[in-house]
């Protein structure tokens, strides 16, 4: 089973694994969170949704890295609907794209009760103040620090974590 995390990093891997996800992981493992991201945490055997579920029970806050195509994603939709349900903290990091752009699209394969959900969840999140970035004018270092500095405080404010040093 997964060990408990501070920071679950929700994320449209074709998106922003290679960019964002990845980087916000390294940079909260650097200043001593323990953040999951499942590229990272994860391993072959692993059960998927069993390890992801528990991941996010167990995360102080919830970063949802919402990109052009993040709502083409069932799993992306599950797992923010699973922090909204679990009452989870959300820091949204808008890359690429507007909250207003945001909309879970009809899709035949999956049950309207999942769409419902998904679009609840989509809203709660989307209306919370979060993080804009721009990947071709943006300043990465910027967006780091703006977002490890949302994620301490929030953790901070929650007495979630005892952060090193301290």
């Amino acid at each position: 089973m997964s060990q408990r995390c501070d920071v679950f990093i929700n994320y449209r891997g074709v998106d922003t694994r290679r960019s964002i996800a990845g980087l916000l992981y390294d940079h909260f493992t650097r200043i001593g969170l323990r953040p999951f991201l499942d590229s990272a945490n994860m391993k072959p055997g692993d059960k998927l949704f069993g390890e992801i579920e528990e991941s996010i029970r167990s995360c102080k806050v919830g970063i949802a890295v919402f990109s052009p195509r993040y709502c083409q994603s069932y799993f992306c939709l599950h797992e923010l609907a699973l922090m909204v349900e679990n009452k989870k903290k959300i820091i949204p990091i808008f890359v690429d794209v507007r909250p207003s752009e945001l909309r879970v699209e009809f899709n035949r394969n999956c049950p309207e009760k999942e769409m419902e959900r998904f679009n609840w969840a989509l809203g709660e999140a989307k209306y919370t103040v979060g993080l804009t970035f721009d990947s071709i004018n943006g300043d990465w270092s910027e967006l780091l620090r703006k977002a490890s500095t949302a994620v301490i405080d929030n953790l901070v404010a929650g007495e979630a974590v005892e952060m090193p040093g301290n």
